[in-house]
């Protein structure tokens, strides 16, 4: 776990004061389901990269009221000056410990808007006290694992590093984006708490104030060079990029060394990395890699690409590790069933205007369909309900939209289980596991669907029972007003 402290605060008032109604009304062991989907398609692409499960976990394992969360909680006043929270509740959260059922994609999941991240399923009070916390983990790192894949799909062959901690926003920004970017298939980091935390390869160069500090441009490399021979990556662009180049390689001669790299932060990236790639190949540095860095995003490296630029690493920072386009994935977190006091479930539907913010009822599930080696589409049904003998779809936008799921395909069910009765049940893969599996799963979708400008459409859908069962709740609840 990264934070030793409690963070049974990390969420907002209003999951507390629930938590308390719920408590008040002697419903807080009501058995209730919540799932936490997206709505939106980030970067106006086609689909989201899930991250932060890990997170999840860790927090879930480790959730506990410390001494000092009490005493704040009994030091809040409504507006009379009356305790918030009385005595016996605040000791009931002394003694809560989690009795959920959690089911998640695996970290490194390929998901379109609808489709949960998450599905909590247990007793009221404690599901509500996860949707705060929840949205803040898997939210943030589900948008920079995303960004991160488009940028690396759109450098490749090259090599991407992640290079934004300065620009992050605050420490857990920089952390939690930094793990994000390696799941998204970042090679490595310049972070090193980063790297420290979670094992990813850190990388490094030198400053301009580095080349700065001395007389000369060549001094600067060479000395830079005797302390650290094997990561000798000069950064040439400080006075005049093809003339320290130049000196890049003048001094590499000199001392008969390897010029491991040379990185270009400024300028023409496009016409100066052809240039220097010239310049080094007539010298015989043929090895010798060009990084370039400089407010780089997946727009601009493809447009690089397109004018022939010889560049070999991207260092990409501030539009990486902000999701700097859309700096928020739009995840909500829903109650789609209660049980009854009985027992039997009652699917609830929140009623929007708008159709994108209209809630689906039941216990969701995602089933993969997919032929020939790639996904041919997603189906969002109830897992409470009978499995249909054929497949239909109805789109989440338009219902006009109806896909039938030929019978022969094969198919994978998505949300696995992780916590069962509050227990973990889920083997925590490394971080290169994930990376590793995100990186298979991105092959799978056709590359049509991963371009940047109006992305081929892929069905991810309402399987049709689920979508009649959602329209018919709708129906009755507009007609009981």
């Amino acid at each position: 776990m990264i934070y030793k402290e409690s963070l049974a605060l990390l969420t907002d008032l209003y999951q507390l004061t629930m938590a308390y109604g719920y408590w008040k009304a002697k419903i807080q062991d009501r058995k209730a389901v919540f799932h936490l989907i997206f709505r939106k398609k980030p970067f106006q692409g086609m689909f989201a990269l899930a991250a932060g499960l890990e997170y999840v976990i860790d927090f879930i394992q480790n959730f506990h009221y410390s001494q000092s969360d009490l005493d704040y909680l009994h030091s809040l006043k409504t507006s009379s000056g009356k305790p918030l929270f009385e005595e016996p509740f605040l000791d009931y959260l002394s003694h809560l410990s989690f009795s959920l059922d959690i089911d998640a994609p695996p970290e490194g999941t390929i998901l379109f808007p609808h489709e949960p991240l998450i599905r909590v399923k247990g007793p009221i009070l404690q599901a509500q006290l996860l949707e705060s916390p929840l949205l803040n983990m898997l939210n943030f790192q589900t948008l920079i694992a995303t960004k991160a894949s488009r940028i690396c799909y759109e450098a490749y062959p090259a090599d991407v590093v992640e290079f934004g901690m300065r620009r992050a926003q605050g420490m857990d920004g920089a952390i939690s984006a930094s793990r994000a970017a390696y799941i998204g298939g970042c090679e490595g980091t310049s972070h090193l708490l980063a790297g420290k935390l979670f094992h990813i390869p850190v990388r490094g160069t030198q400053a301009h104030s580095w080349v700065m500090a001395f007389e000369k441009e060549e001094e600067a490399f060479s000395i830079f060079n005797e302390i650290l021979p094997e990561n000798s990556f000069m950064l040439i662009d400080t006075y005049d990029s093809i003339e320290g180049v130049k000196k890049a390689i003048r001094m590499a001669k000199k001392k008969k060394k390897k010029l491991f790299g040379v990185r270009l932060d400024s300028g023409d990236l496009a016409y100066l990395s052809g240039e220097v790639r010239k310049i080094l190949d007539r010298e015989g540095f043929f090895d010798t890699k060009i990084m370039a860095s400089n407010e780089l995003d997946e727009y601009l490296i493809r447009d690089l690409k397109q004018q022939g630029a010889k560049i070999d690493v991207y260092g990409v920072g501030t539009h990486l590790v902000t999701g700097k386009d859309q700096p928020a994935l739009d995840g909500v977190y829903k109650l789609s069933a209660i049980s009854s006091e009985t027992g039997s479930w009652q699917y609830k539907v929140k009623i929007s205007e708008q159709s994108a913010k209209t809630t689906t009822p039941g216990i969701l599930q995602i089933r993969r369909f997919s032929e020939k080696g790639r996904f041919f589409a997603d189906a969002i049904f109830d897992e409470n309900s009978k499995k249909p003998s054929s497949w239909t779809l109805v789109d989440v936008c338009d219902p006009a939209l109806q896909v039938s799921i030929p019978k022969d395909l094969s198919f994978q069910d998505l949300l696995v289980p992780i916590f069962r009765s509050g227990k973990c049940v889920y083997r925590k893969p490394t971080l290169l596991e994930i990376r590793t599996f995100a990186k298979k799963e991105l092959k799978l979708l056709p590359p049509t669907v991963r371009r940047l400008v109006n992305p081929q459409r892929y069905v991810a859908g309402f399987e049709k029972s689920l979508f009649e069962t959602k329209r018919a709740l709708i129906k009755k609840l507009r007609k009981s007003e």
